[in-house]
């Protein structure tokens, strides 16, 4: 739902202290909104990239076609010598790409999650098109269903394993510990809110003031629409981010 300033923006329980922790978004927003004005204008993401430097994979037009629009955020802080600083992200990968310059990287090495995934997704892609031949509910085409799923479950373990979620006390910790045992909904991590978070916690910056917001053709479902702002995601980030703003 549409977010207000005068409630939490980014917020969730600790497990490990007992205690919510939340930031607001108004002093955030202002920034945002600065933001949609240069993606408006520029209509890429690359912004501080001259016209001849600009890479046509960042267009904002990938965000109004068939892929439709993505969450951004922005994260106000300060150092330890109390200068401003803004920190800006994107929710999961831009047209295919993890890292883009000037924008908060994945809780991942991008390296070692390409070597792990991409010979294992070539492999349930090529299991789909197999399964797709055989009649259904034959014993081979049972057979190469469970061999597809099973690759694509312990495709999942490891790639949850390589996120590596830091917090303002010091701490580091795997989503398996977070979660502790319960299900890790797909997609964990990828948003803005902890992408945001788990730099500034990496790098000494306080965080003041969180916002997020969507760019983009409306989602399928009709719940983000083109510059609203909305508070972060239930099921994937509130369980994360009591222990991600945990020490702040």
């Amino acid at each position: 739902m549409p977010h207000s300033q005068t409630s939490p923006s980014c917020f969730g329980y600790c497990q490990c202290c007992g205690q919510e922790h939340f930031l607001f978004s108004a002093l955030a927003e202002k920034h945002c909104l600065e933001l949609m004005r240069s993606l408006q204008e520029k209509k890429r993401i690359d912004i501080s990239a001259s016209n001849e430097d600009a890479d046509p994979h960042f267009s904002t037009e990938y965000l109004f076609g068939q892929a439709r629009g993505k969450m951004f955020g922005i994260l106000v802080c300060n150092d330890q010598q109390g200068s401003l600083h803004l920190l800006k992200a994107f929710s999961g990968q831009y047209n295919g790409i993890w890292e883009v310059d000037g924008w908060a990287p994945p809780l991942f090495k991008t390296e070692t999650f390409l070597d792990i995934s991409q010979g294992i997704e070539k492999k349930i892609k090529q299991l789909g098109r197999e399964i797709e031949l055989h009649p259904h509910n034959s014993d081979t085409k049972n057979s190469l269903t469970r061999e597809r799923k099973s690759l694509s479950q312990n495709l999942m373990k490891d790639i949850h394993a390589l996120y590596a979620i830091s917090n303002f006390s010091g701490e580091t910790k795997s989503l398996e510990e977070i979660f502790n045992g319960t299900g890790i909904p797909t997609g964990t991590g990828d948003c803005c809110a902890p992408k945001l978070l788990n730099y500034a916690a990496r790098n000494n910056l306080t965080p003041l003031s969180l916002a997020e917001f969507y760019w983009g053709k409306e989602n399928l479902s009709g719940t983000r629409r083109q510059g609203q702002f909305y508070e972060s995601c239930t099921d994937k980030c509130q369980p994360i981010l009591g222990y991600m703003l945990c020490g702040m």
